[in-house]
C-alpha cells in the first residue's frame, strides 16, 4: 500500500474503530463489488457508524486529496459505486426513520431499504414515489443519488419531484440541512462563493432560451444522463437548486445523510391485464393512446422477451403458442391501473379496453383485481432478466441498459434498436421497459475476455449512443444512472453547452476532484471499456451469479463477514488464481481469509436463493466446500452416526455438568470461565450463556395415553431430546411433555417412532459437509417413520422447523411431515377452544419456515393465541445455524443485533419453532423464547 494511504489510515484511526477500516485485499475485493460489469478494488473500505465519522472521513480525504466513493446497497448497474481508492459504506446504524404529518412525509436515513420505507408508510395508505425494480434491495441513499425510478413513478413521482429536504455533507466536510433554517442561514453566510457560482449558472440557463428549452425537452423524458440540469431552470432559490442537483449526482457532489420525502398515495384498488398485439407498431401506437389516460404502468415486452419466458411455469399458454404460430413480430403490454374505489377502477377498465380494442390484440389476459392473477402477470415481467441470465454462457456477464425515446417515435426506435442487435450479433437480446415514459431496457450477454469481444461491445455502444442521443434526441440513461458507462457519451447527448454546465457544477462542489472521480464527468472517452469485470467459471452452483446483490438483505452474515454475492465473487477469484497459478502468495492469502469469512460464518440458510433472480443458493456451494475433510474427521462423523444415541447421551451429560457449574459459580464467573475455555480450545468448546438449556429427560420416560382415537406420529428432534428448558424457564416442562400434552388435549393418540434415540433427520451432517452420512441417517429415519405412520396413513409432527424442512425434502412424499405452526393450524386449533392472552409476545419466523412459505401461517397461529404479536424488523434468520451459535456466536449476535430494542416494555415471551434458534433469540432479546407449542398449550382448553 502506498504511503499516502498509510498516512490516511493513521489519521482515520484517531476517530474510527480500526475494525471498521478494512484493508485486507480479499475483503476489499468482496466489499468493492457491485452489480455493474466493472471491477475496481478499493485500497481502503470504511464502514462508518455516524454522521460525525462521515464528516471526519470526507474532510480528511479532501485535505489529503485522496479520492472517495460512497456506496449504499451496490445494486447500481453503471459503475457509479466503484473505487480503487477509498470506498465509504455505512453500518446498520443508518436505518432510522420518522413518519411525519400523518404519513404525508417521511424522514429517512440512507441505510433504509426502499421497500421498508413503503412498509412503514402502508398503514397510512402512502408510499414513497420512486419505485425502482430493485426496491427490495436498494437503499434510500442510492435511490436518491441515482434518481432511481421504475414502473409507475415516471417523471412525476421520482426523487426529484417528491423531495422535501435533505441533509448533505460537502467535500470539505460542511453539513447542510435544507429543512433547518439555522443550517441554511449558516451555509449562506459561509458559502457565498458557491451560492454565487450556482446562481450564475441559473441565470445563464434561464436567459439562454435555446439552452433552457433543450433542458426542458430532455427532462420531458426520463433522464439520468449527467447532472439534473433541470434544477437550473425549475428553481430560483439556491438551496432548492443545490438539493435538486444532489439528486442523481451519484456521490460526485457530496454525501446524502438523510432525506425527507413528500409521499404519494398507495391506492388499495388495483387491476392488471396483459395484451398482445400483432407487431411493434400497433403496440407502440396503443402506448401513445394509453399515455393520455391515468393508467399507472404500461410495460412493453418485445417478441424476444415473450419467447424467453414461454417455457416458464405459470405462463399463459398463448405465449408459447405465439412462437409456434410464427408470430415473431408480436409484442405485449402489461398494464396496471390504480383507483380510489372499485367504481372508479371499473370506469378505468372500461375506458382502457375501448382504447386497446382499437388496436386488435391477438391474445390477452383481461384486467383482473385478483391479487394472485396480478402477481402471475407481473411475474412474466420479472422473469425477463433472469431468463437471459440463466441461459447465458459461462464466463459472460449480463448487461442491462436503459434508454428513453420520445414516446411518439417509440415504434421506429424499437425497430432500429432491434436492427443493431442483429448487426452486432446480439441475437439473445431482449427489449422491455416502462413504455409510458418511452423508457426501454435491453438485456444482452457479453464476454470481455478477448479484445475482439470488447471491441464488439464498444462499437455496439457507439451505435446505440448515436441512435438514441442524436437520431432520436432521447436519453442514454433513463433511470440507471450515468456512472462510468455513459460518462464518455454525455457531451454527445447534451452538446458542448450542456456538458460545460456539468463540468462547472462538478467544479463548484468538488474543487479538488476527490468525490467519485471518473463518474459522470470523465475526460477518458474509453472509460466505459476499461476495468471490465471478468466472470470466470468457478463452480456450476454459482456460475450464473450476476452479482446483483439482491440476496444481501436476507443474509444473516451480511453485517459480520460476507454476503452470498461477496462469497461468490471471492470464490470466483480464488478459482481463477488456482487455474492460472499466476500469484500463489495471493491465492494462499485469499484461501485463508475465505475460510472464516466465506465458509465458517455462512449460515447456509438458502434464503439467498429465494431472492436471487437466477435461483442461486450460495449455501449449496458452502456445504460443498465443507466436504473437504480429513480421513480422521470422516471417521469421527461415521462413528457419531452409528452411535447417535451415545452422542446425545454425552451431550445431555455435558448440559447437566454445565448446569451444575452454573449453580455453583454464578452467571458472571461461568461466563468468564467458559469464554476462556472457548478461546483456548480454538472455539471447539461451545460458548456458554445463561440461556443454555438443562438436559432433557429420557425419551423413554414419555407418558403416552392410548385410547383408540385419531393417531398422530410425533418425532421429537434430537435437540428436543437433548435440551430441556433453561434453568429459569417460565414453564419448566420439556418440549416433549408439552407437545404430548397438547396433542392429547386435542384428542389424538400419539405414536413415537421406534429406536427414537438413534434417529436423526441428517441435517447436522449436511451442514458440516457429510452428505453421504446425512443420506444414510435420512434413510434410517424414513424407515422408522414409514412404520410408525402406518405407511403414511398418519401425519407426522416434527417439533423443529429445520428437521421438518429437511424431512420434506429427503423422505418419501407419502410421509406427511409438518412443523409445529402448520401442524397446529391444520390439526390442533380446529379441535380446541382458544382464549388469546393479552400479554404481548414476540414471534421469530425461522429461515426454513420463510423458505417453505409458512410466514403467514406462523403469524396467523400466533395471533390466534395472543392479542399483540411483534415480528421484529430487519431479522430474516437468527444465524444460530445448528451449532454455530455455540462455535461462532458472533454470527448469531450479528444477525440478532436489532432484536433487543424491538422488544416492547412488558413483553416477556417469545415464540418460534426451532430449539436452537430459541437459545440465541433468548440470549439476544433479554426474554425467553420457546416453541409455539407452549403458547398454544397455555391458552387452549
Amino acid at each position: 500500500m502506498q504511503q499516502p494511504y498509510l498516512d490516511l489510515i493513521a489519521q482515520l484511526e484517531q476517530q474510527i474503530d480500526k475494525q471498521r477500516i478494512i484493508t485486507d485485499p480479499t475483503l476489499a475485493l468482496a466489499y468493492g463489488t457491485d452489480a455493474s460489469f466493472y471491477r475496481l478494488v478499493p485500497q481502503i473500505v470504511l464502514q462508518l457508524d455516524s454522521l460525525q465519522e462521515v464528516i471526519f472521513a470526507v474532510k480528511t480525504c479532501y485535505e489529503r486529496q485522496i479520492p472517495v466513493t460512497f456506496r449504499a446497497a451496490g445494486t447500481s448497474l453503471s459503475g457509479q459505486a466503484q473505487s480503487d481508492s477509498v470506498l465509504i459504506t455505512l453500518t446498520r446504524n443508518w436505518r432510522d426513520y420518522k413518519i411525519l404529518n400523518n404519513g404525508d412525509q417521511i424522514w429517512l436515513q440512507p441505510g433504509i431499504i426502499g421497500a421498508e420505507a413503503n412498509t412503514y408508510l402502508a398503514p397510512f395508505g402512502r408510499k414513497i414515489g420512486p419505485d425502482p425494480g430493485s426496491i427490495n434491495t436498494c437503499k434510500i441513499g442510492g435511490i436518491v443519488a441515482n434518481n432511481a425510478s421504475g414502473m409507475c413513478c415516471g417523471t412525476s413521482e421520482n426523487s426529484y419531484r417528491t423531495i422535501a429536504g435533505m441533509t448533505v455533507v460537502l467535500a470539505d466536510g460542511t453539513v447542510l440541512n435544507t429543512l433547518d433554517p439555522e443550517s441554511v442561514a449558516a451555509f449562506k453566510l459561509n458559502h457565498t462563493e458557491m451560492i454565487d457560482e450556482l446562481m450564475s449558472l441559473v441565470t445563464q440557463c434561464q436567459q439562454d432560451e435555446a439552452l433552457a428549452e433543450k433542458i426542458r425537452h430532455k427532462y420531458r423524458l426520463k433522464n439520468t444522463t449527467g447532472y439534473s440540469l433541470n434544477s437550473l431552470v425549475d428553481f430560483d432559490d439556491p438551496i432548492d437548486v443545490l438539493q435538486h442537483l444532489f439528486i442523481g449526482s451519484e456521490g460526485t457532489l457530496g454525501f446524502i445523510a438523510d432525506v425527507t420525502y413528500n409521499t404519494v398515495v398507495n391506492h388499495a384498488h388495483k387491476a392488471s391485464g396483459l395484451f398482445v398485439f400483432a407487431d411493434i407498431e400497433k403496440t407502440c401506437l396503443a402506448v401513445s393512446e394509453l399515455s393520455k389516460t391515468s393508467v399507472a404502468a404500461v410495460e412493453l415486452m418485445d417478441s424476444r422477451s415473450l419467447a424467453s419466458v414461454a417455457d416458464k411455469p405459470g405462463m399463459p399458454s398463448f405465449i408459447a403458442e405465439l412462437g409456434e404460430q410464427g408470430d415473431t413480430e408480436a409484442a405485449a403490454l402489461l398494464i396496471e391501473i390504480h383507483a380510489e374505489n372499485d367504481q372508479a377502477l371499473q370506469q378505468q377498465i372500461d375506458q382502457l379496453l375501448s382504447i386497446i380494442n382499437d388496436f386488435a390484440p391477438i391474445a390477452q389476459v383481461d384486467f383482473s383485481r385478483d391479487t394472485k392473477i396480478c402477481e402471475q402477470l407481473w411475474g412474466i415481467r420479472k422473469e425477463l432478466f433472469p431468463a437471459v441470465g440463466a441461459v447465458r454462457d459461462t464466463g459472460t456477464t449480463v448487461i442491462i441498459e436503459d434508454v428513453a425515446f420520445p414516446i411518439e417515435q417509440l415504434a421506429p426506435a424499437v425497430r432500429e434498436l432491434q436492427g443493431l442487435f442483429t448487426q452486432f450479433d446480439y441475437h439473445e437480446a431482449i427489449i422491455f421497459g416502462h413504455a409510458l415514459a418511452g423508457n426501454l431496457h435491453f438485456v444482452f450477454t457479453q464476454s470481455f475476455d478477448t479484445q475482439a469481444e470488447i471491441s464488439r461491445y464498444s462499437d455496439f455502444m457507439d451505435a446505440v449512443a448515436q441512435l438514441v442521443a442524436v437520431d432520436y434526441q432521447g436519453s442514454l440513461k433513463a433511470e440507471h444512472g450515468t456512472g462510468r458507462n455513459m460518462a464518455p457519451f454525455i457531451e454527445l447527448e447534451w452538446g458542448s453547452d450542456g456538458y460545460q454546465l456539468m463540468q462547472n457544477i462538478k467544479r463548484i462542489f468538488d474543487k479538488r476532484g476527490i468525490l467519485n472521480p471518473g463518474v459522470i464527468i470523465n475526460e477518458d472517452k474509453e472509460s466505459h471499456i476499461k476495468n471490465l469485470k471478468g466472470m470466470p467459471a468457478a463452480d456450476e452452483l454459482i456460475d450464473k451469479c450476476v452479482e446483483c446483490g439482491f440476496c444481501e438483505p436476507v443474509c444473516p452474515s451480511r453485517n459480520l463477514s460476507l454476503t452470498p454475492r461477496q462469497r461468490n465473487t471471492v470464490f470466483r477469484e480464488i478459482s481463477r488464481l488456482r487455474e492460472t497459478n499466476e500469484d500463489p502468495a495471493r491465492l494462499a492469502q485469499m484461501e485463508k481469509t475465505y475460510r472464516y469469512y466465506g465458509l465458517d460464518t455462512c449460515a447456509a440458510t438458502g434464503l439467498c436463493a429465494d431472492r436471487c433472480p437466477v435461483g442461486i443458493n450460495t449455501g449449496d456451494l458452502v456445504r460443498k466446500l465443507r466436504q473437504n475433510h480429513t480421513d480422521k474427521a470422516k471417521q469421527i462423523a461415521n462413528w457419531t452416526a452409528e452411535h447417535f444415541d451415545s452422542v446425545t447421551s454425552v451431550a445431555k451429560t455435558g448440559l447437566t455438568v454445565a448446569n451444575g457449574m452454573h449453580k455453583l459459580l454464578g452467571s458472571n464467573n461461568m461466563r468468564k470461565l467458559t469464554k476462556a475455555a472457548y478461546d483456548l480450545s480454538g472455539h471447539r468448546i461451545p460458548l456458554w450463556t445463561p440461556h443454555m438449556p438443562t438436559a432433557a429427560k429420557s425419551a423413554e420416560m414419555l407418558k403416552i395415553k392410548t385410547v383408540g382415537r385419531e393417531k398422530i406420529v410425533y418425532f421429537p428432534s434430537c435437540s428436543a431430546r437433548t435440551m430441556g428448558t433453561e434453568a429459569k424457564a417460565q414453564d419448566p416442562r420439556p418440549l416433549m411433555d408439552v407437545t404430548i400434552s397438547l396433542l392429547e388435549k386435542a384428542g389424538y393418540d400419539v405414536i413415537i417412532p421406534q429406536d427414537l434415540n438413534k434417529q436423526c433427520c441428517g441435517i447436522p451432517y449436511t451442514s458440516k459437509g457429510f452428505p453421504d452420512i446425512a443420506a444414510q441417517k435420512a434413510q434410517q429415519l424414513e424407515q422408522a417413520l414409514w412404520q410408525a405412520s402406518n405407511q403414511g396413513a398418519y401425519p407426522v409432527l416434527m417439533d423443529t422447523s429445520p428437521c421438518a424442512s429437511t424431512g420434506k425434502e429427503t423422505l418419501r412424499s407419502e410421509i406427511k411431515i409438518y412443523e409445529p405452526f402448520e401442524f397446529v393450524a391444520n390439526f390442533v386449533l380446529p379441535k380446541l377452544a382458544i382464549t388469546p392472552q393479552n400479554e404481548p409476545v414476540m414471534l421469530h419466523i425461522t429461515c426454513t419456515s420463510r423458505r417453505k412459505g409458512l410466514a403467514a401461517v406462523m403469524e396467523k397461529v400466533t395471533k390466534a393465541c395472543a392479542n399483540t404479536v411483534i415480528i421484529p424488523d430487519d431479522i430474516t434468520c437468527c444465524g444460530f445455524a445448528g451449532d454455530k451459535g455455540f462455535t461462532k456466536p458472533e454470527l448469531n449476535a450479528s444477525a440478532l443485533a436489532p432484536l433487543k430494542r424491538q422488544v416492547p416494555a412488558g413483553c416477556t415471551e417469545g415464540y418460534s419453532n426451532s430449539r436452537t434458534c430459541e437459545l440465541g433469540l433468548s440470549e439476544h432479546s433479554g426474554i425467553e423464547y420457546r416453541s409455539i407449542l407452549y403458547l398454544v398449550d397455555k391458552v387452549s382448553h
